[in-house]
């Protein structure tokens, strides 16, 4: 691996850390989306795969303009919240909870690509790279919009839903516990109702 020798090498290193974030995004959301049952959360997250779409071609062009290596190092922060999302999702046992952690995951992802991206819009404007900072500054303005309506739709609508699926398990389980508790009262009471009629036939013979 070349070394950085200079400041243009550092912006070409964060281009292409974005670059392969966004191709490893691309590969794992739609795989993700599969068990979504949020109609929202699967157009928020269509959307976010054309935007990477997008971006990636922004990347290449800005990359040939600037004669980078075409060499492409693969982005391990990306890869490895990637995972741990697929991790957790993969854990899973009750579907209620499915839209929940997916959408976390995915904000934590987009928090990172934030990050990332105002990195490269500000070496960008350093190195007076237009193309660069009209690109990062674009992919920070829908991500910024995206991580609001994110954390919307999951006060709104996923985190209350995940909760109501909670207490229903939970009303479910208490109805349970009732129904055992008047089985066991019935049978106990079967068991004790020969004893009752043989008290009640030897009172009526010492009468």
């Amino acid at each position: 691996m070349p070394n950085l020798s200079s400041a243009q090498d550092v912006l070409s290193m964060e281009l292409k850390e974005i670059h392969s974030a966004e191709r490893q995004l691309s590969q794992a959301l739609p795989r993700l989306l599969k068990k979504a049952s949020s109609e929202r959360l699967r157009e928020m997250l269509d959307e976010r795969l054309e935007q990477g779409a997008n971006l990636i071609e922004q990347i290449d062009e800005v990359l040939s303009d600037m004669e980078a290596p075409k060499a492409r190092q693969k982005n391990i922060a990306a890869e490895g919240l990637i995972e741990d999302a697929t991790h957790h999702l993969e854990q899973i046992g009750d579907e209620t909870l499915y839209d929940p952690v997916l959408l976390a995951a995915v904000q934590k992802v987009e928090h990172y690509c934030i990050a990332a991206w105002g990195t490269a819009a500000s070496l960008g404007r350093l190195l007076e790279e237009k193309k660069a900072v009209q690109a990062m500054e674009e992919a920070l303005e829908a991500g910024k919009r995206l991580d609001e309506e994110l954390t919307k739709l999951a006060e709104e609508e996923i985190n209350p839903t995940m909760l109501e699926g909670a207490e229903d398990e939970d009303e479910d389980e208490e109805d349970s516990e009732d129904d055992e508790e008047g089985e066991e009262t019935e049978a106990k009471e079967a068991k004790e109702q020969p004893r009752k009629k043989a008290k009640a036939a030897t009172s009526r013979r010492k009468k």
